[in-house]
């Protein structure tokens, strides 16, 4: 009937942490405190961590050590997946590459770079970029490669050049896949830096996890956890979900 109301479905998205944290108390009231504490317990934990200030540090150690490995992977990843979209020649030669290092789990590499550069930010900012800009730029040269329109075709007409294809049609039309290799380095890099610092590092998130296993401290180790999934979280829905509905209109016109 025309006169009625059309009410929104409902959504249940709400309702999963309150669920996660239920099975939680659930699961932890079966077993000793020691092994899984209850939510309260981690929070009690943290309060410690942040009233001596300690806390603050690791989440900027790995804040820092990811923003650096990142940037850099996003820029080779622009630069590497756009040439090889548009050249024929360097696809060819990158591809075996590409396909190589993403089947190698990033944190084989660990060991190796800590060798070469120490232990310290730029071994962990090694293994950052390595996990990142593979993915990432295949996420690009694919984006590139759909792009053929008749933009293109209309700016090759009037004669643009390469590198006037490449700010003013190529550039442009694939910032949505951009946005989508994003999303994916980062949280590529992320559980890299994770492992990364798990290994060989004196402070940081991962870094807090490994300590609290050693000590078997498991409140630390699920407050490690928590800050891990947390900063994703906040990543993926403040950050590139709201990106990527930018560009949703734009999707669905190709």
């Amino acid at each position: 009937m025309s006169g009625l109301i059309a009410w929104p479905k409902p959504s249940w998205s709400w309702a999963s942490l309150p669920a996660l944290g239920l099975v939680w108390c659930l699961a932890a009231s079966q077993v000793p405190s020691y092994v899984l504490p209850q939510p309260w317990d981690v929070a009690s934990e943290a309060g410690r961590w942040i009233g001596s200030g300690d806390l603050w540090r690791q989440v900027a150690a790995s804040l820092l050590r990811e923003t650096g490995g990142f940037l850099a992977a996003t820029l080779a990843a622009l630069v590497l997946g756009t040439t090889a979209a548009l050249s024929i020649g360097f696809r060819q030669f990158i591809s075996p590459l590409n396909g190589l290092f993403m089947a190698i789990p990033p944190i084989a590499w660990a060991p190796l770079s800590m060798i070469f550069f120490g232990i310290g930010y730029l071994s962990i900012a090694v293994v950052i970029f390595i996990a990142a800009v593979f993915p990432m730029a295949t996420a690009i040269q694919e984006g590139v490669l759909t792009i053929q329109g008749g933009e293109v075709r209309a700016a090759r007409t009037l004669g643009a050049s390469k590198l006037q294809l490449l700010r003013h049609v190529y550039l442009p039309a694939s910032l949505p896949f951009v946005t989508t290799a994003l999303r994916i380095g980062f949280s590529q890099a992320w559980r890299a830096l994770v492992a990364a610092e798990m290994i060989g590092a004196s402070q940081g998130i991962g870094w807090m996890v490994a300590m609290g296993g050693q000590t078997g401290n498991s409140s630390e180790v699920l407050l490690g956890v928590s800050l891990i999934g947390l900063i994703a979280w906040l990543m993926e829905s403040l950050v590139f979900r709201r990106i990527e509905r930018r560009y949703e209109n734009w999707r669905g016109q190709q």
